[in-house]
């Protein structure tokens, strides 16, 4: 049997529905992974000012914890420490990014926001190019779900 589908979009929208609970929480996780790589670099900063507004208490001192794995001084975890800080991570702006906006999506699981919300936030922001690599990614979690692994 062969599956088409007109965009990956649809692919990923596809699988999700089709998925345990925990398979689609993984691969909303993957398309705001994807989502974040595909951010134009001039933009993150926005984006993570964004991501990090939401966040509680224990979620910044997580996020804190990481900024010190990186050695860049004691971390404060709040908002403005986390903001300021931002820049200097370098090259680690997109991981700081996707952490944020990893618990962003887990905020709104919790609060009940459906997946299929949160992918329509994300999917159409994706290049072609992004979107095939995920949909193939989706398909991986599809199939480790239906086979029965940790999901």
């Amino acid at each position: 049997m062969v599956l088409c589908f007109i965009t990956p979009q649809d692919t990923i929208r596809v699988i999700a529905e089709s998925i345990g609970r925990g398979a689609r929480r993984r691969l909303v996780a993957e398309v705001v992974a994807a989502w974040v790589d595909d951010i134009p670099e001039p933009e993150l900063s926005a984006h993570y000012a964004k991501a990090v507004a939401g966040l509680d208490d224990a979620d910044l001192h997580v996020l804190a914890d990481w900024y010190s794995s990186l050695a860049m001084g004691p971390p404060i975890a709040n908002t403005d420490f986390l903001l300021a800080a931002f820049p200097r991570l370098g090259s680690s702006r997109r991981e700081a990014l996707k952490i944020a906006a990893g618990f962003r999506g887990e905020q709104a699981f919790d609060a009940g926001v459906t997946e299929e919300r949160a992918l329509n936030a994300v999917l159409g922001h994706l290049s072609r190019e992004r979107a095939d690599r995920l949909a193939h990614s989706c398909i991986e979690i599809y199939i480790e779900d239906r086979l029965g692994g940790d999901n």
